[in-house]
């Protein structure tokens, strides 16, 4: 298998490169580059600029704002934004729910939904874990009963991201009680602004405001919502989670952190000397490196791999592989940061309201605040997804035979 990127292939990443360097917003690539949040306005205006140039949604088909890029210039492109570091596109209409509608959903939904999601007119959140239903997702409860032409939705999701903005969300709900639990589940697009839906907020260990509670009582959705057939929304759960846990490798975002990691270490003095001219912390450096590069071959394989798929919609069990490597790269990245910014990691002085404001003077140097916030809040990426757990079950079943 040749896994070198061809002239053309380099020369699209050029451009690429180039459009991020011309068209990001300084102030939104300095927020990414120092680990502070994005407000809801940066990522709109980002999405936008994507948007206007037709590569918001770059994997949907032609018809749908898709660009017709094979996967290696999905790739590229993907692995450049995330390098720049630019703000992907919001990925719970773009990655998640605007595949599923495209693949399952019907022309109503498609001319209505995907145009919106393109452009971010409309801001999703995903609604499928529970409080009793997390990576066993299937055992959820939150139930929707036919009602003439609508469903009536009752229940609860938990740690849904985001949802403060939400215009919509798509919901996995139980539709039949009797059947096993796999197949009694539909897919459902939801007006957040439906009465009965309460979105209450979850603080995180990072004193953020990420996730939230989501509450349905007696929830009137109409049946045209549905996505696809009733009863038959965990393959359609099991087709977005493939390409969610694609998603999570995040192998361009881990180099650039290496890359602050890098500047950071060579700032910090210690012995009289910088952190990064340290033997030991360079071979932490370069374990974690050596890893990302293995990573990073394994998803260039992946990506060789989607040539000959065919039109193959079930997901790549080798996805499992590149969640819970990528994930497990991220958190040992921002362990490397907090050993580089040492004591000045406990003051919690990073500000999580909406204006990202601090009104006190920086204990230490500017840059340690959001270090700490990020070392706590990425301890949940080998959870979301599918937790590493049940993606080694579904290594073993699917790729080994076991």
């Amino acid at each position: 298998m040749d896994l070198r990127f061809t002239p053309e292939e380099n020369a699209f990443r050029a451009e690429v490169r180039a459009f991020m360097a011309e068209k990001l917003p300084p102030a939104i690539r300095a927020k990414l580059i120092e680990g502070r949040h994005l407000g809801k306005e940066d990522m709109v205006a980002w999405q936008r600029i994507l948007n206007a140039r037709g590569w918001a949604v770059p994997h949907w088909p032609r018809q749908w704002g898709g660009t017709g890029w094979g996967p290696v210039e999905l790739y590229i492109f993907r692995d450049e934004m995330q390098q720049a570091p630019a703000p992907e596109p919001l990925p719970f209409g773009a990655y998640m729910v605007g595949p599923v509608i495209i693949a399952f959903g019907n022309d109503t939904q498609k001319n209505r939904f995907l145009p919106r999601i393109a452009n971010l007119d409309d801001w999703w959140c995903q609604g499928f874990s529970e409080p009793g239903a997390g990576s066993d997702l299937a055992s959820l409860k939150t139930s929707a009963k036919r009602d003439g032409g609508h469903y009536i939705v009752n229940g609860q999701k938990t740690w849904t991201t985001l949802a403060q903005f939400a215009d919509w969300t798509f919901c996995l709900v139980r539709t039949d009680s009797a059947a096993k639990k796999q197949e009694g589940i539909s897919f459902l697009l939801i007006d957040m602004k439906t009465p009965g839906i309460t979105v209450r907020p979850i603080q995180t260990i990072d004193g953020g405001h990420e996730v939230n509670e989501v509450f349905f009582d007696d929830v009137k959705v109409p049946v045209e919502n549905l996505v696809g057939e009733e009863n038959k929304g965990w393959n359609y759960a099991k087709f977005l989670l493939g390409n969610e846990r694609s998603g999570i490798a995040r192998v361009g975002a881990s180099k650039s952190r290496i890359r602050r990691l890098k500047q950071l270490a060579a700032l910090e003095q210690s012995g009289g000397k910088p952190l990064l001219a340290d033997e030991r912390f360079r071979a932490k450096i370069a374990a974690v490196e050596v890893e990302l590069k293995a990573l990073e071959i394994t998803q260039l394989r992946v990506v060789a791999a989607e040539r000959h798929r065919n039109g193959n919609t079930k997901p790549d069990p080798a996805s499992s592989i590149l969640k819970i490597k990528g994930s497990e790269i991220q958190q040992a990245i921002t362990e490397l940061l907090l050993e580089v910014v040492g004591p000045y990691a406990l003051p919690d002085q990073v500000p999580h309201d909406e204006s990202d404001r601090w009104n006190e003077p920086p204990v230490g140097p500017e840059w340690a605040g959001p270090l700490a916030p990020q070392y706590f809040n990425y301890r949940k990426t080998t959870i979301y997804g599918g937790s590493n757990e049940i993606q080694k079950n579904i290594i073993a079943k699917a790729i080994l035979g076991l």
